[in-house]
């Protein structure tokens, strides 16, 4: 790679043209069916079901109560473990009224040790039933893993949907705003027909056999389909990953055939939101995650078939090793946070900030960082700022400048090119702005940061950098608010990399170059911008900026109703540290050369 280094400097501040504003995917939520639809008024069939401690039960034996709540569950789908404090105390509450609670858990692949562990941890005392073969969940037409059902003493299903809706894919709040299941419950006892008798159910979707169709033909689970998933997803989505379950089994994918199915049409998975670079044109990116149009075919074809063949064994990939600690070379030095942070269990929590003395008589050089995390199923993602010797830890550690290392989910080590590092001033401080977010379980959070150092003195600087747009002014209600900022180039400049930033009501984020002559060109399009993602968009080659140039950044904001993560679609959103305040940060990742040392 052949890199000219330049120093760069930004300055004056300019209005843009307008951007597209292209409907996004929102967060899935609980939005309201038709009950007819979906069985409410019906009775239903008795039936029958072993309990995980043994107990041989029919639906019957519990309506000699008031009715009974039949809820279904998982252990490892990210938003069923975050309703584990839910049905805990709903149980209470139900049993309190009169109504019983059964808790049916409808995958195979979740084994029996595990599934005692969660119900120990988070005290669940309702009947457990491990449907293993979904007798339970195809008798009543279950739809996902967070479904609750109210049956009354008929069998008659008065209501069915989310037990409320503080927690869905890709968004939870720190309490609910609706509680379906126990006004529907209230009503019930009152004998009056709910308020609202059925809703989505947001979690990992369950399928009936009615939902397959049609034959995958060649396509083989060992032969193709397994690849797929191990080059795409097992990375995460394996034992001690950072993904809630692992797909390393046949068992596991067919599990949760309908939610891969669902998250890979959607686009939300594997994660890469920048738009489809057009056909016939070469992909600048090196670090692009997502599917190839011919895996994308055959993985759904396979999912969506009637007969999902196995294959032969003997085609199946070779299975891979991952590192358990660092995926750097050992570290010289691991800073760690002075003390852990308490994570509760459920709800949202606010940005938590936390400051580490790096101790450096000298400057030094880092070559390799790694942050690893102790609990990395609730870290959303984390920025680390440098505090210069003398400054105000207060003005720097929002994450609003420029920032030196990074975290996501599967992405928080980077290996700088020979001769290129980071700069860590002498007597710096660490400043760590953390995002946790809670997934059913308190626990506590101490992460560290493994720093590699360069041997000799670097020739190439690697910095970030962020063009902020701090007076930010959301009006309430407003479905595409577009907020934007240039800033002119005078000296030519290299970019190497964009992260986006912004908060729940982020919608869409976009990188443009204006030049000199007026012509423009995009250089990053994220039309569906997902705050669950802080990822970063890496060059395979430096782009040349040259002077005289504007950066322009743009974004568009969802403060309505319709964004089911919004906090607060009522308010005025201005620029804030925390969640349900608001950023606009178009980061950037750039170079210059190392001054040689007299």
């Amino acid at each position: 790679m052949n890199r000219s280094l330049l120093s760069l400097v930004l300055g004056a501040l300019f209005l843009g043209s307008n951007p597209s504003t292209a409907e996004t995917v929102l967060p899935e939520g609980p939005n309201r069916l038709r009950p007819g639809d979906v069985g409410v008024g019906r009775q239903f069939p008795d039936f029958a079901f072993t309990t995980i401690d043994g107990r041989a039960l029919k639906i019957t034996d519990f309506l000699k109560d008031k009715g009974v709540v039949v809820a279904m569950t998982s252990v490892t789908c990210p938003v069923s473990k975050r309703y584990a404090g839910t049905l805990a105390r709903l149980h209470k509450n139900l049993e309190a009224k009169g109504v019983s609670l059964v808790l049916v858990n409808p995958f195979s692949s979740e084994d029996p040790a595990g599934i005692g562990a969660f119900i120990k941890e988070h005290h669940l005392e309702a009947p457990y039933v491990n449907d293993t073969d979904r007798s339970v969940a195809y008798t009543l037409r279950a739809s996902s893993t967070t479904e609750a059902l109210l049956f009354d003493p008929n069998r008659t299903l008065v209501y069915r949907g989310a037990i409320d809706d503080q927690f869905g894919l890709g968004y939870h709040l720190d309490a609910p705003r609706n509680s379906y299941l126990v006004d529907a419950v209230d009503a019930l006892l009152a004998g009056q027909q709910p308020r609202v008798a059925a809703t989505e159910a947001p979690g990992c979707e369950l399928e009936l056999p009615s939902d397959k169709k049609g034959s995958a033909g060649s396509i083989s689970y060992h032969r193709d389909v397994s690849r797929i998933i191990q080059k795409h997803c097992v990375e995460c989505h394996r034992p001690k990953g950072i993904a809630p379950f692992s797909l390393e089994s046949i068992e596991a994918v067919l599990d949760r055939a309908k939610t891969i199915q669902r998250v890979v049409e959607q686009g939300h998975m594997p994660p890469w939101f920048a738009a489809p670079v057009p056909a016939g044109s070469e992909n600048p990116w090196a670090n692009d995650r997502s599917l190839a149009p011919r895996d994308k075919a055959d993985l759904l074809t396979w999912l969506a078939s009637n007969d999902r063949p196995v294959g032969d064994f003997a085609d199946a990939p070779a299975p891979l090793s991952f590192p358990e600690h660092w995926t750097i070379p050992t570290p010289d030095l691991v800073l760690q946070l002075p003390s852990a942070f308490e994570v509760k269990a459920q709800g949202a929590m606010p940005y938590q900030f936390a400051y580490v003395e790096t101790g450096f008589m000298e400057e030094k050089w880092v070559e390799a960082f790694e942050i690893l995390p102790t609990e990395r199923d609730v870290v959303h993602h984390v920025i680390v700022q440098i505090i210069q010797k003398g400054s105000d830890p207060k003005k720097i550690g929002d994450g609003s400048g420029s920032f030196w290392a990074a975290y996501v989910p599967g992405n928080g080590a980077r290996i700088f090119p020979a001769g290129f590092g980071r700069r860590l001033p002498a007597g710096a401080k660490l400043a760590f702005q953390i995002h946790y977010t809670p997934n059913g379980r308190a626990v506590r959070e101490q992460m560290r940061l493994g720093l590699v150092f360069a041997k000799t003195r670097p020739a190439v600087e690697v910095e970030s950098i962020g063009i902020a747009k701090r007076d930010l002014n959301i009006p309430p209600h407003a479905a595409n608010h577009i907020e934007r900022r240039e800033q002119m180039v005078p000296f030519d400049f290299y970019i190497t990399g964009f992260m986006p930033h912004m908060h729940l009501r982020g919608k869409a984020f976009k990188y443009e170059v204006v030049f000199k002559d007026g012509r423009e060109e995009t250089l990053l399009d994220i039309p569906h911008y997902d705050f669950n993602w802080q990822l970063s968009y890496d060059l395979k080659q430096p782009r040349l900026i040259p002077k005289s140039s504007r950066i322009r950044v743009t974004a568009v904001f969802d403060n309505s109703v319709e964004n089911k993560a919004n906090p607060d679609p009522s308010r005025v959103v201005k620029w804030g540290a925390q969640t349900n305040d608001e950023m606009m940060i178009g980061y950037l990742e750039t170079f210059r050369a190392v001054p040689r040392k007299p």
